[in-house]
C-alpha cells in the first residue's frame, strides 16, 4: 500500500513494489548534522534513536558535549561544532575532520536548514566521504528562502499566501496598505540572522509603523524583509507534511510520506509542533507533491500549511530541506520513518513501505507543557477531532523512551535550569523596578535643600 491516499491522480508515484521482509544493512554509519546551538532539539535525538535502533553506528554535530542528545545511549560519538556562525567552507573542513574520526564513509543527515544548505552547496568536495542526495546544488536554499518560495508556489499553481518584499520603509507602509493588517512579517533567508541582532525570524506586524521599523532592520538582519498576508488562527488549521523522496526513471519518487494535523504549538498558534497527529489530508499531500514534481527535490522535505478559513483552501507557508522535528511522528509499525528512509536510498537499499501509521500522535513534552498552559482557554477546541480524522493510535515522545532514559533526564534538568535563571532574572528586574519607583525624586538643579 502507498503511504497515504491522496484521492487524486499524483504527480509522484510510489516506491511500493518490494514484498515486505527486505533486510535493513546498518554497514554505513551515520552524521546527524545540527549546526544551530538550541540544546532542546528534539529531532536531532530522534534521528540518532531512529539509526541507532536499527543497529547503525550514529555519530552526531551537536551544540556542546553537554546537550541531551549526547546522553543518548544510541550514539557513537558527539561531535562539538562550532560555536559561532559557520561558513559552507568552513563546514566542509568540519566535516572533513570527523569524516577522519569516523573512518568510513558515512550517511549524512542535515536536520537544520543551514547545515542543508550548506552541504547541498559543496556536495563535490563532501561526496567522497560522506552519502548525500543528489540534487542542483542551489535547490535547498531556495526552498528555505521566504521569497524563492512564493516565486516557486506561483511557477508550479500552488496556494501560498499574498506577499511583498519591500526595498525599503516606504514601500512596507505600502504593503501593509495592500495586505491589511495584521501581517506575518518574515526574513527572507532566516538562517542568516545573526544572535546578536535580537531579531526574530517570523514577527506578527500589527501597525504601519512596525513594518517600517522592520524594513530598516534589514541589513542587521542579513537579508530582506517579507510581507505577508495573515490567515487567521483556527481550530484543526494547522498542517504539515514530511517526505523522502527519489529520484526515479521518470522523476521523483516518495518514498514515504504523510500529512499531520498540528494540535498544540509553541509559541501558540505560531510556533512549532508540540502536539500533533497523522491524518491524511489529500489536499496537503497533493500540493506537496506538485511542489516536489516541479523542483525536483531529493531527501527530506518538511512543509507548513495553514487553511484560509475565507476560501477554505490550505495554503504553504514554509519549506524546510531536512527533517521536521516532528518526523518521528511518520513512524510505520515496521519502525520505517523518513530518516530510515533516507539512509536506506543513499546506501542503495530498496525502501519498501508497509503502510499503516495514521492516527499516531506526537508529544513534545517540554513544550506541550507550555503550549497547554499558556493556551488554556483555547485547549478544548483545539483538541477535539475534526470530522473524518482517524482515531488515535499510539503515542510517540520526542524525549521519554524506556530504552534510552538519560536524554529525558538531562533535557528535564537544563529545561528547569533555564526556567529557573528566567524566574530569577524576572524577579531581580521587578525588585529594581519596585526600588526605583520607591526612591524619592532627586532635588531639581536651583531648588533650595530642606532645612
Amino acid at each position: 500500500m502507498p503511504p497515504f491516499d491522496t484521492g487524486v491522480m499524483a504527480e509522484v508515484p510510489y516506491d511500493t513494489g518490494v514484498p515486505a521482509g527486505v533486510p535493513f544493512d546498518p554497514g554505513a554509519p551515520a552524521l546527524v548534522l545540527r549546526l544551530d546551538r538550541n540544546p532542546f532539539h528534539h529531532g536531532t535525538l530522534g534521528a540518532v534513536r531512529s539509526l541507532g535502533r536499527a543497529g547503525v553506528e550514529v555519530h552526531a554535530v551537536v551544540e556542546s558535549a553537554a546537550s541531551p542528545v549526547a546522553r543518548s545511549r544510541h550514539l557513537r560519538r558527539a561531535h562539538v561544532g562550532p560555536a559561532g556562525p559557520i561558513g559552507p567552507d568552513a563546514l566542509v573542513d568540519l566535516l572533513l575532520r570527523v569524516s577522519d574520526r569516523i573512518g568510513r564513509r558515512a550517511v549524512l543527515i542535515a536536520m537544520d536548514d543551514l547545515s542543508a544548505i550548506h552541504t547541498a552547496a559543496r556536495a563535490p568536495l563532501l561526496a567522497a566521504r560522506f552519502h548525500l542526495p543528489r540534487q542542483p546544488p542551489e535547490l535547498p536554499r531556495l526552498l528555505a528562502d521566504k521569497a524563492e518560495l512564493a516565486a516557486l508556489c506561483a511557477a508550479a499553481g500552488i496556494a501560498h499566501p499574498q506577499t511583498a518584499v519591500p526595498s525599503g520603509p516606504a514601500e512596507a507602509a505600502d504593503a501593509v496598505r495592500r495586505l491589511g493588517l495584521p501581517l506575518v512579517a518574515k526574513w527572507t533567508r532566516p538562517w542568516l540572522l545573526p544572535a546578536a541582532a535580537g531579531l526574530r525570524s517570523t514577527t506578527l506586524v500589527r501597525s504601519p509603523a512596525a513594518a517600517r521599523r522592520l524594513s530598516e532592520r534589514a541589513g542587521a538582519a542579513g537579508s530582506r524583509l517579507l510581507l505577508q498576508r495573515y490567515l487567521p488562527d483556527a481550530p484543526d488549521s494547522d498542517w504539515f507534511f514530511h517526505g523522502c523522496f527519489t529520484r526515479g526513471p521518470s522523476g521523483a519518487v516518495c518514498l514515504l510520506g504523510g500529512s499531520g494535523r498540528k494540535e498544540l504549538s509553541w509559541p501558540v498558534r505560531t510556533g512549532l509542533t508540540a502536539k500533533g497527529s497523522w491524518q491524511p489530508n489529500p489536499e496537503v499531500e497533493a500540493a506537496a507533491l506538485r511542489l516536489v514534481a516541479h523542483v525536483g527535490y531529493r531527501g527530506i522535505l518538511d512543509l507548513d500549511f495553514r487553511r484560509d478559513p475565507a476560501t477554505g483552501v490550505h495554503q504553504l507557508l514554509d519549506a524546510n530541506p531536512r527533517p521536521g522535528a516532528q518526523f518521528r511522528l511518520f513512524t510505520e509499525p515496521g519502525g520505517l520513518d523518513v530518516v530510515r528512509a533516507l539512509y536506506l536510498d543513499l546506501t542503495g537499499q530498496r525502501v519498501v513501505s508497509g503502510g499503516g501509521g495514521p492516527g499516531r500522535v506526537f508529544v513534545a513534552e517540554n513544550y506541550a507543557l507550555l503550549s497547554a498552559l499558556v493556551g488554556l482557554r483555547d485547549l478544548p477546541a483545539r483538541r477535539s477531532r475534526p470530522p473524518g480524522a482517524v482515531p488515535r493510535a499510539g503515542v510517540e515522545t520526542a524525549w521519554y523512551a524506556g530504552d534510552d532514559l538519560r536524554p529525558f533526564l538531562a533535557m528535564t534538568r537544563a529545561w528547569t535550569g533555564r526556567g529557573a535563571a528566567k524566574a530569577a532574572h524576572r524577579l531581580r528586574a521587578a525588585a529594581r523596578a519596585r526600588r526605583v519607583r520607591a526612591r524619592p525624586p532627586s532635588p531639581r538643579t536651583g531648588d533650595a535643600p530642606t532645612p
